[in-house]
């Protein structure tokens, strides 16, 4: 199943999802060395964002958020890709510099309308805006 979304950040990459319901603060949210989630009052406390597609509405917080995901890049510890209901200038400017494809605005709302479950395989065409469900 293919889904048109907006490219934010160009590429393609696949991995298997891992969903939040809630926004996220790249700054005191995620260990840029690690990649794991430390924000306890996340619905994904604990896991691991490394080369997963992470999908959330966006992003919130301090601007220095970019430069985490730049850093969570440069350590190996990065999404392969990020879906967003809708991108917010703090995870499109990092998902740019960090070279990490990037869509939002699906014509599905991959959240609400469970489209996606944690785990499954999806494809992010961040160069075209669409997703392949796998």
């Amino acid at each position: 199943m293919k889904i048109k979304g907006r490219s934010i950040s160009k590429g393609v990459a696949t991995g298997k999802a891992l969903i939040s319901k809630q926004t996220i603060s790249f700054l005191g949210a995620v260990n840029p060395t690690t990649g794991i989630i430390v924000d306890k009052s996340l619905d994904v406390y604990g896991e691991e964002i490394t080369n997963c597609v992470l999908i959330f509405p966006g992003g919130k917080g301090s601007t220095v958020g970019s430069y985490v995901i730049y850093q969570l890049k440069k350590h190996g510890k990065s999404p392969c890709a990020m879906i967003n209901r809708r991108a917010d200038t703090i995870v499109a400017v990092g998902a740019i510099i960090a070279e990490i494809p990037a869509v939002d605005s699906l014509e599905i709302d991959p959240i609400e309308d469970e489209l996606i479950r944690d785990g499954e395989e999806v494809l992010v065409n961040g160069t075209e805006g669409y997703i392949e469900l796998r």
